[in-house]
């Protein structure tokens, strides 16, 4: 389960947000200021973020959403629905729900903010930077969101993205994932290398690197 920083102001220390997180078996802990939300990143293991704008004021919203982004934790803002028609829409967080909820709904609005700022998470998951790999489900994300694999460019990253720093020759990957036997060449492993990087890779972000006359090797920076 994840560990939540709850930011908020109740007057009687006992919210309906605090009372939901408690049902449903979420951790957190409550702060009341941006500045207190700050330290708490720096001192706990925080998952994501709730705030209720409903308790708190806007500035206070917009400096734990700014902080919130530059840390990379997933954001939710609990809207109280009569505060609805004069939502904020430069607020911009991960997840929104309206309040009252049940509690149900903020679980999932939570996993799904999760979901979609950090990506695939568990004990068979490799994760480098944004691009998150499940070796189980043979499932990948960048940045949260689902990339479409085929079974051998996702066998060809795993296997990389697994030993990341060595360098494969274009051999033995087409040995190891294809077969001695297989009639394609090593030229088949330069067009599965291409797609690869056309799908997970920009020019800000390189993940696989061509050591020239040899073969590749993924890179971690």
């Amino acid at each position: 389960m994840p560990n939540i920083c709850l930011v908020e102001n109740a007057d009687d220390g006992i919210s309906r947000l605090a009372a939901d997180l408690r049902e449903i078996g979420i951790g957190f802990e409550v702060c009341s200021e941006a500045d207190n939300f700050s330290e708490l990143c720096d001192a706990a293991e925080i998952d994501a973020v709730i705030i209720d704008v409903g308790t708190v004021s806007r500035q206070c919203a917009l400096r734990v959403l700014e902080k919130a982004r530059h840390l990379k934790k997933p954001s939710v803002l609990s809207l109280p629905k009569d505060f609805a028609e004069d939502y904020d829409y430069s607020l911009n967080p991960d997840e929104l729900i309206l309040s009252p909820s049940t509690s149900m709904e903020l679980g999932l609005r939570v996993k799904q903010a999760i979901y979609r700022v950090s990506g695939l998470s568990g004990e068979n998951v490799l994760k480098i930077n944004e691009l998150a790999i499940d070796l189980e489900r043979y499932e990948v994300t960048l940045s949260g969101r689902k990339v479409a694999l085929t079974y051998k460019e996702f066998q060809l990253l795993a296997l990389l993205a697994s030993n990341p720093g060595r360098v494969y020759t274009r051999e033995a990957l087409l040995s190891q994932l294809w077969g001695y036997d297989y009639l394609g060449g090593t030229r088949t492993v330069d067009v599965h290398i291409r797609r690869l990087r056309s799908k997970i890779e920009d020019s800000d972000k390189i993940y696989l690197e061509t050591i020239w006359n040899v073969g590749y090797r993924f890179i971690v920076s």
